[in-house]
């Protein structure tokens, strides 16, 4: 058994403790943006693809995920390097690139509604990793919507035949969404459970990620039907370390019992260090601003000029976790 299979055990029988909390650290971003998701050298040129996967060998030796989402092309790199058989880390693989995380340099896909669609063969992808994450969003517009349940029904088909586990995110689009008298959030978690209903438990995600909406929003989902369907937030977004690391506490508090990370969704200056700063508020239950203060430090141990003055990175910037603030600064 991998790290999250205990976890997740522990969770499901309502068993939860602070330790228990599952990590994912992102790194698929070749499979959104290309040859400028390495980013840049400091003489302009872009880094190339072995580059980019050095932050991910840090991550797996670090031992602060319990999971390394990558793309499929990354993870056959890491398989035959051997280098998760010498760790707990469990690897994934995006099993799904919908059309509207497509950010090439140039390109105007994200401004359309996302078209279902899988770059990766589920056969090919078994041999490397047993779990992958697939992403879906909801549109309130019946063909879009029926389009991307139907191709996620034809997905679950294919991944329980081969024996492939998954774990489901449902991001905010990225182009305004009409709920007509609804917030998004109040929509997002009824079309989201309705789907789920029909789903036996051999098919179910073995969570889902969703996007932080405050804490009814994200109550509603971790009080549902906890025994079988486990909830947790995507990506850290906008605004400061602080917003990042108040997020994630404020979700944990309110049920979530899962989350990922990415550079490619918060820029931040080590992705070991920003992992190490997230795991002091769930784990030791750190308020964000402490958590935030000890990662400037841990910058300046390392050497690392950080993005912004410590003044600016431990400010509440986000309107709703200022709003929503209860821990002691």
């Amino acid at each position: 058994m991998r790290r999250i299979d205990e976890k997740l055990a522990k969770i499901a029988r309502g068993r939860y403790g602070p330790r228990d909390f599952i990590l994912t650290f992102c790194k698929d971003a070749d499979l959104i943006r290309g040859c400028s998701a390495a980013g840049r050298l400091p003489d302009g040129r872009l880094r190339s693809a072995p580059d980019y996967r050095a932050d991910m060998r840090r991550v797996i030796e670090s031992d602060l995920a319990d999971i390394v989402l990558t793309s499929l092309s990354s993870a056959e790199v890491f398989s035959e390097e051997g280098i998760y058989a010498r760790s707990n880390v469990t690897p994934a693989v995006r099993l799904s690139d919908n059309t509207d995380i497509w950010l090439v340099r140039g390109g105007r896909y994200a401004q359309f509604p996302a078209l279902p669609f899988r770059s990766s063969r589920l056969e090919n992808v078994r041999p490397v990793a047993n779990l992958g994450l697939y992403a879906l969003n909801f549109y309130n517009d019946i063909d879009i919507d029926h389009a991307t349940l139907r191709a996620y029904t034809e997905f679950r088909e294919q991944a329980t035949a081969i024996g492939l586990r998954h774990f489901l995110r449902v991001a905010d689009p990225p182009i305004p969404v009409d709920t007509v008298e609804a917030d998004y959030a109040a929509f997002r978690n009824d079309v989201l459970t309705r789907s789920l209903s029909g789903i036996a438990r051999k098919e179910r995600p073995l969570f889902i990620e969703v996007g932080y909406h405050g804490p009814r929003a994200m109550e509603e989902l971790a009080d549902w039907d906890p025994a079988r369907v486990i909830f947790g937030l995507t990506g850290c977004g906008e605004g400061t370390t602080r917003d990042c690391l108040e997020r994630l506490a404020q979700a944990e508090r309110h049920g979530a019992r899962v989350a990922s990370f990415s550079r490619a969704d918060f820029q931040c200056e080590d992705p070991v260090l920003m992992m190490r700063a997230m795991r002091r508020v769930v784990r030791e239950g750190v308020s964000s601003l402490e958590a935030a203060q000890a990662y400037h430090g841990d910058l300046e141990k390392a050497g690392l000029t950080p993005l912004r003055p410590l003044k600016e990175d431990i400010e509440l910037t986000v309107p709703l976790l200022s709003r929503n603030q209860t821990r002691a600064a």
